[in-house]
């Protein structure tokens, strides 16, 4: 038995495995009465048995290995009776062949004897020869009473020949039986499965071994995101986590047979002092996972939002001035995986250096790069960059940052066992912050024309990054409790600067073809680089973190080596780095005055290209799916339309001379005669023109055109738009009050999310509606049986045969994730944004039908809506509207604009759920 097992104090306490055979030994051997007594009594011992470690765990709540440990104790004594149960009393053998042996394995992590409280209980039985009947029937036997204990059982079957020749041909079943443990039956048996392991299947293969596991590492690191600083982290399978470690012994004991983590020191592929790392890490990542299956009440290894407080409070993390105790938590977390990871790549280091012939790696060959001709004194190492000496930084510390600078202009990888010497160094990067060589190489480093963005990782990772920026510093591993951010503070940070490097080199000029090309009309390039680093920089300091890095930045810039002008610019578009975002997505862009205001604060081309370019990395880099069609034409639409104001200036094209563009456009577009055109652009109001795009001119028109001609009262049209990457849903029908808020609930029951919506009236009472739909995954939505969900669903909204309440009411409820969060609804009332409309803005959690509520209540206010603006940030909803009174004009009077505030309070609150009669 392995000595975590051995080592657990007062094991009776949680399994008396004497008093338990006891006990079953009383039981009458009735089949039927046994089976059904034992089940119980097993039961009964399973349930205490965990109740004590859940009670040892609440007590000691940071003991990860024991609690691991101790639940891999309990399963082995239910096995040990269970199969003693089987094999003696329920299937006894009668006439004892040399066939009828049988020995019980533990395989995978449970043959690790590491388990939480839902882990599957991975076991295989083994045969001598082919399986007989006396075996199968014992095998079926214990696993139904196993299944009626609630256990997830993950077993096989296999004679010994079968295990040899699986364990060949499967990488799976080969890394399972690695680990298998002995737990009962017939112990020869099981020493002549090891030794056939040994000599027939392990021997030999070491090195296609490791070759095959790091490669299944590294495409389980790509399923999982590529990042061990994903905010809500997969803590087995994920980057950093359990199954990290699991490789290195793996790959240790395939390689050396060692038997436990410990004798990897002897071995040679790990030190002391990483041993210690290796087992702290371990540890921690036990006491999370044991915590988090018995928070969440089933097998889970995702760190989620809602469940992520009360692991902390299990824990006992506690908060601190502006920190929660769930970011401590977390940030623990992130630099527990940052470990492992450095871990990781010292192991492999040690491998070269003990197995791997001179010049060699031992897992896969080394790339026939060109070696660099001037160095500095570093070296090459197996293909890697490297020092010569182990105080070749203490000497030197510019070095630190030379040494980075170095592979980024020669493409190279660092040594691990040099990334080790980096860090054990990093505090000497202290004193070299204001040296002058030292911040050139670290700008050669942020704006480097190969791949800086992995560079600044190697150096992050390294902890050479935040002593030498103290200011980055303070957001490494900082997690951003939200549902929006998917990664922590510093790699966004990173990953922006890597997505800005890729615009720049054209390998995204099919997403962001304007970027692509105005990165490169940009006078200033090392100014955007360094505002992308810094724009997030004072994120955790308890105040807007925009302001307080622009002080960063005019603190940094000059250290740097930028000069005044840059140092400003980087200031300015810190501080206003949401701003281009902000409009774009919460107003209405054919309001003049919005594209007015937000070019005054520009104030110049380049400060509008720069600002696109920060925007569009700040926002993809936030995470998959962030980004999007939609959001790329309308920070596109801004920009030209800026563009426009800053180069001509807001007089040299007026809306007059935007509506016949327009009109003109879609006049040539459509091919109608010219008294058939006139009155169809008659009926429609000059806001109507300025508002909608000309594809989307042509779809009404052509809408309005065929409900007309059957003279239909409602008119439905739906067409998925590819490069919004949403589906345009345009209803045609008499206008009266109320039409907007039963159109946008009759679409959520349909199961479409409103991403914007404008709303016309023509000169004859028509109203033309135009939303843009997407799926609740963000999608396009474009299936044709949703389609024609909601086309039938606004129909009977409008014509009044259901009620609306009753059907969203039925609808799921919102998700369990975003209950983690406290998001205090606001209101904003806006009489100075708009010339023509009171803009009113509404920040809530968001759930579904969030926009349907809030339109409800502008109904009730008795307001006319011209517009809706949907944004959402994880679990935050932005919803924007343009109103007027009834009679056209904005919204005045105090006593009216508290009320229509307070009715959207209570709406966003989802207190008001009642339709109006």
């Amino acid at each position: 038995m392995p000595s975590r097992l051995d080592s657990l104090s007062n094991r009776r306490a949680i399994v008396d495995r004497r008093k338990l055979v006891a006990a079953l030994a009383a039981l009458p051997d009735d089949p039927a009465v046994l089976k059904r007594e034992a089940t119980l009594l097993l039961k009964q011992a399973l349930d205490a048995g965990r109740a004590e470690i859940a009670r040892r765990l609440a007590e000691h709540p940071t003991r990860g290995n024991e609690a691991a440990a101790s639940y891999a104790f309990l399963t082995d004594q239910i096995l040990r009776v269970t199969f003693d149960c089987a094999t003696e009393r329920m299937i006894p053998r009668t006439n004892r062949t040399a066939g009828e042996r049988l020995t019980l394995m533990a395989v995978g992590g449970y043959g690790r004897a590491e388990m939480a409280l839902f882990s599957d209980v991975d076991i295989a039985f083994l045969t001598p020869w082919k399986q007989t009947g006396w075996a199968e029937r014992v095998i079926e036997t214990i696993l139904y009473i196993l299944w009626d204990l609630g256990l997830k059982v993950g077993h096989s079957s296999r004679s010994l020949d079968e295990m040899v020749r699986m364990a060949k041909s499967d990488l799976t079943v080969r890394t399972a039986l690695l680990e298998g443990r002995f737990i009962w039956g017939d112990e020869a048996l099981y020493d002549e499965a090891a030794r056939r392991f040994e000599a027939e299947v392990r021997h030999g293969t070491e090195r296609a071994f490791v070759t095959e596991k790091l490669a299944e590492r590294d495409d389980r690191h790509r399923r999982m995101g590529d990042s061990r600083y994903v905010v809500e982290p997969n803590l087995k399978e994920g980057k950093g986590g359990l199954r990290d470690l699991h490789t290195l012994f793996w790959i240790g004991k395939y390689v050396l047979n060692v038997r436990s983590v410990p004798e990897l020191v002897g071995a040679g592929l790990l030190t002391t002092e990483e041993l210690k790392q290796f087992q702290r890490a371990e540890n921690f990542l036990w006491a999370v996972r044991c915590h988090l299956h018995i928070v969440a009440g089933r097998a889970e290894d995702r760190l989620t939002f809602d469940l992520q407080r009360d692991i902390a409070s299990r824990m006992r993390y506690n908060d601190r001035p502006g920190r929660s105790a769930v970011e401590r938590f977390m940030q623990h977390y992130f630099l527990t995986a940052k470990m492992v990871g450095a871990l990781t790549g010292v192991f492999l280091a040690h491998l070269d250096e003990t197995f791997a012939s001179r010049g060699r790696r031992f897992a896969d060959a080394i790339t026939g790069k060109r070696r660099p001709r001037k160095l500095d004194g570093f070296v090459i190492d197996r293909g890697r960059l490297g020092t010569p000496s182990d105080d070749f930084f203490a000497e030197n510390p510019v070095r630190l940052i030379e040494i980075f600078a170095l592979a980024e202009r020669h493409g190279l990888e660092i040594h691990p066992l040099t990334m080790r010497q980096a860090s054990r160094d990093a505090k000497l990067a202290d004193g070299i912050r204001e040296e002058p060589r030292a911040n050139a190489l670290f700008m050669e480093v942020l704006t480097g024309p190969r791949n800086p963005g992995m560079v600044l990782r190697w150096m992050n990772e390294a902890g050479v990054f935040g002593r030498f920026m103290p200011d980055f510093g303070r957001v490494v591993a900082q997690m951003q409790f939200d549902m929006y951010h998917h990664f922590t503070v510093d790699e966004h940070t990173i990953h922006a600067i890597d997505l800005l490097s890729r615009i720049e080199k054209g390998e995204l000029g099919h997403d962001h073809p304007l970027a692509t090309t105005l990165i490169h009309q940009i006078v200033t390039r090392r100014v955007l680089y360094v505002a992308v680093l810094l724009h997030d920089i004072a994120k955790g300091r308890g105040g807007d973190h925009s302001i307080l890095g622009a002080e960063v930045a005019m603190k940094l810039g000059p250290r740097l080596g930028l000069n005044n002008a840059e140092t400003e610019m980087v200031a300015w578009l810190v501080r206003y780095h949401l701003l281009m975002s902000a409009t774009a997505f919460k107003r209405d862009l054919s309001d003049f005055k919005t594209v007015l205001d937000f070019a005054e604060q520009v104030k110049s081309p380049e400060r509008l290209r720069l600002l696109l370019l920060l925007t569009i990395v700040d926002i993809r880099a936030v995470g998959p799916a962030v980004w999007n069609g939609w959001k790329r034409q309308l920070l596109g639409d801004l920009f030209q339309a800026a563009e426009e104001v800053l180069r001509l200036g807001h007089k040299q094209k007026g809306r007059r001379e935007r509506v016949e563009d327009k009109q003109r456009n879609l006049r040539e577009a459509l091919a109608w005669d010219e008294a058939r055109f006139d009155a169809f652009s008659h009926r429609m109001p000059e806001s109507y023109w300025i508002a909608e795009a000309s594809d989307i001119l042509e779809a009404n028109a052509r809408a309005i055109a065929d409900a007309d001609a059957t003279d239909r009262p409602l008119w439905i049209a739906a067409s998925p738009d590819s490069e919004r990457e949403a589906t345009l849903v345009t209803v045609y029908a008499a206008d009266h009050p109320g039409l907007f808020y039963r159109i946008a609930g009759a679409i959520h029951v349909a199961g479409g999310n409103i991403i914007d919506a404008r709303i016309h009236t023509t000169r004859d009472g028509m109203a033309v509606d135009n939303f843009l739909v997407q799926d609740p995954f963000g999608g396009t939505f474009d299936d044709p049986d949703r389609l024609t969900r909601l086309r039938a669903a606004i129909e009977d909204a409008l014509a009044n045969r259901t009620r609306l309440a009753d059907r969203l009411a039925a609808k799921p409820a919102p998700r369990i994730r975003a209950d983690a969060f406290d998001v205090e609804p606001v209101v904003l009332i806006d009489n100075k944004a708009s010339n023509r409309f009171t803009v009113v803005e509404v920040n809530a959690l968001d759930r579904p039908a969030l926009l349907h509520a809030l339109a409800h209540a502008l109904f009730q206010s008795k307001v006319t809506i011209h517009s809706s603006h949907v944004a959402t940030y994880g679990e935050r909803a932005v919803d924007t509207f343009y109103l007027t009174d009834l009679t056209g004009d904005k919204l005045s009077g105090t006593q009216r604009l508290r009320a229509l505030e307070r009715r959207l309070l209570a709406a966003a609150a989802g207190e008001d759920v009642q339709e109006a009669a």
